[in-house]
């Protein structure tokens, strides 16, 4: 699960809150034990969730570097490239959409 969590600081475009709030569901998930909680604790679920992804928010924004920002287009190719010699290089087949 979180391994899906990614680093969001220094890069550009800056991280969305839609990305720190999926990185704060993978998070609230592996500490919960749930990937859907039950009725009974969606509501605790849901605040965990908001404010993990409030104190990302704060986080980031206040991180500070001299480093380039990162390009994102550039990290997503290192990635492939990463899965593909882990895992062999399958070919890329785009989902159908009709």
């Amino acid at each position: 699960m979180c391994r899906n969590i990614k680093t969001l600081f220094n890069f550009e475009p800056p991280a969305t809150d839609e990305e720190i709030r999926s990185a704060s569901l993978q998070f609230v998930r592996k500490l919960s034990g749930f990937n859907t909680p039950s009725k009974l604790n969606q509501e605790a679920f849901q605040r965990a969730v908001e404010d993990v992804a409030t104190a990302a928010r704060v986080l980031i924004d206040s991180l500070v570097t001299t480093a380039d920002p990162r390009d994102r287009e550039i990290e997503a190719e290192r990635a492939k490239a990463r899965s593909a010699n882990r895992f062999g290089a399958q070919p890329y087949r785009p989902i159908a959409t009709e």
